[in-house]
């Protein structure tokens, strides 16, 4: 199914981007700064329409964030259905253990458009009860995709967005924890990144302890700071342990010598 998204996306990509320019496709991306945290006290709209800010959607858990755009004729539907099927699929519990919150990237979207995709692509009846499905005026969605380092590009001849396929995991106090590809989440790397956003609080013992592999980074063939130091210490009582051995060797061979 993912395989058969992106060679839509290829194929999708020069009509639903034609009026962008080359220059203007090179500044999508998502590279969020150091620290990057969304902004709690922002006022956004929620799927009836109400007011709700970003710390009410969290309510003191995780989150998954996903933009999107609720308009989107290519990917964004595809990337819905992905994310939905990898939660349900973590074993951690929507709405308890997690929130999923959805944000549309186009201020001109209003309700009805955002539950008619959600919706669409949602069918989990417990996920959708711990999704958050926002939308807002154009200030506040520049303000929220801006903290994230989150960069589109308009094409006004389509009415549409080039846009990163990226969901990020986030803290209960809205800090960004990862950034992920959203056409490529898998329910195990997923479960596991939201035991790291949760800091300990989901998961269990079991999920704690799988966090230490979680520590390497692939992308970069590097470990991750905390999953170094802990290595490094392991390297220590190593090197101790064989130092004592050789110690107690050392001693036990003179011991026999003198012995016979």
């Amino acid at each position: 199914m993912r395989i058969a998204v992106l060679i839509l996306m290829l194929i999708l990509a020069d009509t639903a981007h034609a009026g962008l320019t080359e220059r203007e496709l090179s500044s999508v991306r998502i590279a969020p700064p150091p620290a990057a945290a969304v902004p709690l006290n922002l006022a956004l709209r929620d799927g009836a329409g109400d007011s709700i800010s970003l710390r009410e959607a969290l309510a003191g858990r995780p989150a998954l964030l996903v933009p999107v755009d609720y308009t989107c004729r290519t990917t964004c539907g595809p990337v819905l259905a992905i994310a939905a099927t990898a939660l349900s699929q973590t074993g951690l519990k929507p709405g308890t253990d997690f929130h999923l919150i959805i944000v549309g990237i186009d201020p001109n979207d209003d309700s009805t458009a955002a539950r008619s995709i959600t919706e669409a692509q949602i069918l989990d009846e417990n996920l959708a009860h711990g999704t958050r499905v926002l939308t807002g005026d154009a200030g506040a969605v520049s303000n929220l995709l801006d903290a994230i380092g989150y960069r589109t590009a308009y094409d006004a001849e389509s009415d549409q967005f080039a846009h990163p396929t990226a969901a990020l995991t986030l803290t209960a106090d809205g800090r960004v924890a990862r950034v992920l590809s959203s056409l490529a989440l898998e329910p195990g790397d997923l479960r596991l990144a939201l035991v790291e956003a949760s800091e300990g609080s989901i998961g269990g013992f079991s999920g704690q302890i799988a966090l230490l592999c979680y520590g390497y980074d692939p992308v970069h063939g590097i470990y991750t700071p905390a999953i170094r130091r802990v290595l490094a210490g392991v390297a220590v009582l190593t090197i101790l342990a064989l130092a004592l051995a050789l110690v107690f060797l050392r001693r036990r061979s003179s011991a026999n010598a003198e012995a016979s």
